[in-house]
């Protein structure tokens, strides 16, 4: 019997049971679209993630105060209070390997320009942070070289359109948290980047942000540096100057960008990988199915295989008949849900752009082969049970 004639009694035998088929390919069906579904979100994430990271530039590593592998909160019994001080960034600077560092103090504060005013984030921060950060200017310069005090200011593109409604905002003076700063530059739009919105932000030196919010220590020291490869020996240098300027205590957490990146990339693959793991229910509850069509069949065709038998058909080619149906019967399911998974991420990809939607083919073409497997498995008992019949006591079968 050839291929042709194998799949097209299977395909018969299949027709002649609608209702029954139908709910057993539901179940793959949903199964694979969900997988498809959930795929497209994880991958579609993890690309966020990268094009987000990509957009501060490459080969940073960022200092915070404090040990993340402690217990509790600063203050409280097991953490830690020390301090990140300007100094500690200045002397980062003669670290061979690093090119740029940036110290950032950040609060929120009214800026106001006569009788306009917005609520907005200030960051004190150095001249490194534009190239560090990939900030790009539309007028003007960013803040001078040094930590010293001055009272400038770069605005941000949404800032400056609020303050000076006719675009004329370099040399002016805006007031923020009781400073009256100039204004030498502002920055292109850009939009917001990890939830931070670079167009609503005013830039302000590190130095005379520390005296405007009255701090003493820094938020986080930001630091770049030439080559990825360098980044462990780059760690390594910084923990050891920091360590020494802290009286031999690492009280102080190093985290790189790759590192960043694996973080998020293990919580969003571990995410994905749950989630579509409940598709694997649905493909579980395909299969039962697809078991119970066809042993249910193999009792009502007992006669029909005792018939095929009696005209020479061997238990083999029995075997290979039902193995067809089976594989048919999950491909059905896998199609319609590859299709459906398809179409519903296209679907919320045009009602919700901003979505991270990456429909991912080597993932769907796994979830087919995946429900020609699952079917293939399903039928192996109903096929076995029917290759074994005997063709005398299954043409005496009523």
């Amino acid at each position: 019997m050839s291929l042709f004639d194998v799949l097209r009694f299977a395909l018969r035998a299949l027709l002649g049971e609608k209702l029954r088929a139908s709910l057993s390919w539901i179940g793959i069906a949903m199964g694979i679209a969900s997988v498809v579904v959930i795929t497209s979100v994880g991958d579609g994430a993890r690309r966020f993630v990268l094009e987000e990271f990509g957009q501060f530039g490459s080969n940073l590593l960022q200092v915070s105060p404090g040990k993340v592998e402690t217990i509790g909160v600063p203050g409280v019994v097991g953490g830690t209070t020390h301090k990140l001080s300007l100094e500690d960034a200045t002397s980062l600077r003669s670290i061979p390997g690093i090119t740029g560092i940036a110290p950032n103090v950040f609060g929120q504060a009214r800026v106001e320009h006569g009788e306009r005013g917005r609520s907005v984030f200030v960051l004190g921060t150095s001249r490194d942070a534009c190239d560090m950060w990939r900030i790009e200017l539309s007028g003007g310069e960013f803040l001078p070289e040094g930590e010293a005090r001055a009272a400038l200011a770069v605005l941000g593109s949404k800032l400056a359109r609020e303050l000076f409604p006719d675009g004329d905002a370099l040399g002016k003076f805006v007031r923020a948290a009781g400073w009256r700063l100039r204004v030498i530059g502002v920055a292109s739009p850009r939009g917001q980047v990890l939830g931070w919105d670079f167009d609503d932000v005013a830039y302000v030196p590190v130095a005379s942000a520390l005296d405007m919010f009255g701090r003493e220590e820094l938020h986080e020291i930001d630091v770049s540096f030439s080559h990825a490869e360098l980044a462990d020996e780059v760690v390594a240098s910084i923990r050891t100057r920091l360590s020494e300027r802290h009286d031999g205590r690492e009280d102080f957490t190093l985290v790189t960008q790759g590192a960043m990146l694996e973080m998020f990339d293990r919580v969003l693959g571990a995410l994905t990988l749950g989630v579509a793991a409940l598709g694997g229910v649905s493909l579980l509850v395909g299969a039962v199915g697809v078991l119970t069509i066809l042993w249910i069949s193999v009792g009502e065709r007992t006669q029909e295989i005792g018939l095929a038998r009696a005209l020479g058909a061997s238990a083999g080619t029995i075997l290979t008949l039902f193995l067809a149906e089976a594989t048919l019967l999950s491909m059905a399911g896998g199609l319609a849900g590859l299709v459906g998974g398809l179409a519903c991420t296209t679907l919320a990809s045009w009602l919700w752009p901003s979505l991270p939607l990456a429909p991912s083919f080597g993932y769907a073409l796994a979830a087919l082969a995946t429900s020609a497997i699952v079917g293939l498995i399903a039928g192996v008992a109903p096929a076995v049970r029917a290759a074994a019949l005997d063709p005398v006591e299954a043409l005496r079968a009523e």
